[in-house]
C-alpha cells in the first residue's frame, strides 16, 4: 500500500464506516443484505398468492385478517389485492432483489478484488448508487400503504391500465426511476474501474470470467435502462399532468369517454419497456454464469474449457440482447416481416448461451470434482438454466407464441432461468465468497440441507406450470382459472405448486441459520480456503482498507489448476515463479 493511501486512511465513525461508507466491500455487503431482505419480502408476497390460487375464495388462516377489509375482508383475498401482490412480486424480485444482489452485491465486493484494485474508481458515486437503490426500494415498499394500495398493473405496467390505476402506480414509477438511476451510476463505475484500475500484468484475457460477465452486464445496464427511465417519466406525466404519451384516442373507461385521451400509443410503452427488459434478462443471467464459472473451475481443479470462446460468446450475447426485444410483442400485430426478423434474432441469441453452457459442462470432464456446497449449487444451475433456455425457444417463434403467450408456461420458463437458475448461482456465490468477506466458512452440513430440498421444491413449483401453460391456463387470474372450462384439468396443479412453494420456504431456514450462525465462529478460514487461483484470494480475509497489503502483480491466466510443472494443484495468478513474467496491463 502506498504512503498516499496510508495518509488518507483515517479512523472513521460508525456512520461513515458502516452506513455511509465509500468502501466497495461495505457497499457490496449493504447491497447483499438489502437485496436478500427484498428477496424474502417478494417471496412472502408470492406465498400469499399461492394460498389464493390453491384455495380460491377461502380465508387465509390466522394472518388473513391482519391485512384489513380493503385487501382481505374476513381473510378472503380481493382481486385488487391479488393484482398488487403479482405486480410487486415481479418488480421486487427482479429490480430490487436479483439484479442488486448479482451486480451491486457480488459485483461491488468481488470485482475490485479480482482485478487488484484498492477500491472502485468513484467511491462516493458508489455510495450514492446504493442509497438511490435503497430509497427506490423504500418508495416501492411504502406504496402498499397509500390509498388504493400498491401498483396493480403487472410488473410490466402496461398502459392504458397503468395510466388510470390508483396512486400506487405513481409511487411505482418514482421508485423505478430511483432504481434505474442507481443502476446507471453503478454501471459507469464498473466500466471505469475494470478498464482503469487493473493490477500490473492483468490483461483482458487474464480476467476471471466473472469480471468479463460484470463488464458486459455494465454495458447492458448503461445502454438499456435510459429508455425505461424516459418511459417512466412519460407515464408519470400522463398520470400527474394529464399528458397523453401512452393514452390512445377515444379511450372509454367505465362506459365514459376519458377526458385525458389524446394521440398517445400504448404500444410505445411496450417497446421502451422491453428494450430494457430483455437485456435485463441477461443482466440477471450473465453474473450468474460468471459465478458458476468461478466455482466450477475451482472445484474441478482444472482450467475452464474454451475460455476465449466463452468470452466472445458473452460479448456477442450482450450485443444481440438489444435486437430481440419484440419477441415479447408478437401478439401486438407488428406484421409478419417484423415477426420473422425478431424470431430469427431470438434463435441466434440462443447460440452463445449454448456455447457458454456447453463449455461449463465440458469443464467437468476429467476434473477432480469436489462436491462442496457452492459446487452443488453451481452444478444444479446447469440443467436448470438449460431447461429455462430450451423452454424459451417456443416463445421466441411467432406461431407457437400465439398459444403460449400470457400463460403459465411463460411464468414457468422465466422462473426456471431466474429462480433455480440465477438464484442457485447467487447461493453458490454466497457460500464461495463468504470466507473472503468474513474470514469464516459456512457449515457444509447446513449448506447441503439447504441445497437438496431447494432443488426438489424448485422443480415442484415450476415444472407443473409448464403443464398448466400447455393446457392454456392464463396467468394473472385471481381465481387461478377456476371459472374457465378448458383449464379444469390443470387446476389441481395449483395445490402441488403451493405445497412446493411452502416447502421451499422451509428449505431456506438452514441457509438463514447458517448465514448468521457462521458469523459467530472464530476466523479460521484463512486467506485462501478453497485453494483458488484468482486475485481476490491474495488479499487477507476479510480484506482491509485498500484490500491488499501490497499491490499484487499478475503473472498468468486466471485458472492455472493442475499445472504439470507445479507441485500444488493450483498456481495463483499472483504467485511469481522463475519462468513467469508479468505482461503489460493492456488489452
Amino acid at each position: 500500500m502506498s504512503d498516499h493511501e496510508h495518509e488518507h486512511h483515517e479512523e472513521l465513525s460508525f456512520w461513515r464506516k458502516y452506513v455511509f461508507s465509500t468502501d466497495h466491500k461495505v457497499i457490496g455487503i449493504q447491497y447483499t443484505v438489502t437485496a436478500l431482505f427484498f428477496l424474502f419480502f417478494g417471496f412472502c408476497l408470492m406465498m400469499l398468492m399461492r394460498w389464493q390460487l390453491a384455495f380460491p375464495g377461502k380465508a387465509l388462516p390466522i394472518i388473513g385478517a391482519l391485512f384489513g377489509a380493503d385487501r382481505m375482508p374476513d381473510g378472503i383475498m380481493l382481486p385488487e389485492f391479488y393484482n398488487q401482490l403479482g405486480a410487486m412480486h415481479g418488480t421486487i424480485m427482479v429490480f430490487m432483489g436479483v439484479v442488486p444482489l448479482a451486480v451491486g452485491g457480488f459485483g461491488n465486493f468481488v470485482v475490485p478484488l479480482q482485478i487488484g484494485a484498492p477500491d472502485m474508481t468513484f467511491p462516493r458515486l458508489n455510495m450514492l448508487s446504493y442509497w438511490c437503490y435503497f430509497v427506490g426500494g423504500v418508495i416501492m415498499f411504502a406504496s402498499f400503504f397509500v390509498p388504493g394500495g400498491a401498483a396493480q398493473s403487472g410488473w410490466t405496467s402496461y398502459p392504458p391500465l397503468s395510466d388510470i390505476a390508483p396512486s400506487g402506480q405513481t409511487w411505482w414509477l418514482m421508485g423505478m426511476m430511483a432504481l434505474i438511476f442507481s443502476s446507471l451510476l453503478g454501471a459507469i463505475n464498473f466500466i471505469t474501474t475494470i478498464i482503469q484500475l487493473r493490477a500490473p500484468g492483468l490483461t483482458f484475457f487474464r480476467f476471471p470470467f466473472f469480471v468479463w460477465a460484470q463488464f458486459v452486464t455494465s454495458f447492458l445496464l448503461l445502454l438499456a435502462f435510459p429508455p425505461l427511465q424516459a418511459a417512466s417519466f412519460f407515464q408519470l406525466m400522463d398520470r400527474v399532468f394529464g399528458t397523453s404519451f401512452f393514452m390512445p384516442e377515444g379511450l372509454v373507461i367505465s362506459g365514459q369517454l376519458s377526458e385525458a385521451t389524446g394521440g398517445g400509443s400504448p404500444i410505445l410503452w411496450q417497446h421502451l419497456f422491453w428494450f430494457l427488459a430483455h437485456p435485463e434478462v441477461y443482466v440477471l443471467i450473465l453474473p450468474a454464469l460468471g459465478i458458476v464459472a468461478e466455482v466450477i473451475a475451482n472445484n474441478t481443479r482444472r482450467p475452464l474449457w474454451g475460455y476465449k470462446s466463452m468470452v466472445y460468446s458473452l460479448i456477442f450475447l450482450g450485443f444481440m440482447s438489444f435486437i430481440v426485444w419484440a419477441h415479447h410483442m408478437f401478439l401486438t400485430g407488428m406484421g409478419s416481416a417484423m415477426s420473422a426478423f425478431f424470431q430469427t434474432t431470438t434463435m441466434i441469441i440462443s447460440i452463445p448461451s449454448v456455447i457458454i453452457l456447453t463449455a461449463l459442462i465440458l469443464s467437468l470432464w476429467g476434473g477432480s470434482i469436489r462436491f462442496t456446497t457452492p459446487m452443488l449449487f453451481a452444478l444444479a444451475f446447469l440443467p436448470m438454466f438449460g431447461i429455462g433456455g430450451l423452454t424459451g425457444l417456443p416463445l421466441g417463434l411467432a406461431s407457437t407464441d400465439i398459444h403460449l403467450h400470457d400463460t403459465y408456461y411463460v411464468i414457468g420458463h422465466f422462473h426456471y432461468v431466474v429462480a433455480p437458475g440465477t438464484l442457485f448461482a447467487m447461493f453458490a456465490g454466497i457460500y464461495y465468497w463468504y470466507p473472503k468477506a468474513t474470514g469464516r466458512k459456512m457449515s457444509d452440513f447446513l449448506g447441503k440441507l439447504h441445497f437438496w430440498p431447494s432443488l426438489i421444491f424448485m422443480n415442484g413449483i415450476f415444472m407443473p406450470m409448464m403443464i398448466q401453460g400447455l393446457a392454456g391456463m392464463q396467468r394473472r387470474l385471481y381465481d387461478g382459472g377456476e371459472i374457465y372450462a378448458h383449464t379444469q384439468t390443470a387446476l389441481h396443479w395449483h395445490k402441488v405448486i403451493s405445497i412446493s412453494a411452502w416447502g421451499l420456504a422451509l428449505a431456506q431456514i438452514p441457509f438463514i441459520i447458517n448465514f448468521f450462525a457462521s458469523l459467530r465462529k472464530p476466523k479460521t478460514a484463512g486467506d485462501n480456503p478453497w485453494h483458488s487461483t484468482t486475485l481476490e484470494w491474495a488479499a487477507p480475509s476479510p480484506p482491509p482498507h485498500g484490500n491488499f497489503t501490497e499491490l499484487p502483480t499478475v503473472y498468468r491466466a486466471a485458472y492455472e489448476y493442475s499445472h504439470p510443472d507445479h507441485d500444488e494443484d493450483y498456481l495463483p495468478q499472483f504467485q511469481a515463479d522463475a519462468q513467469a513474467k508479468p505482461a503489460a496491463a493492456t488489452p
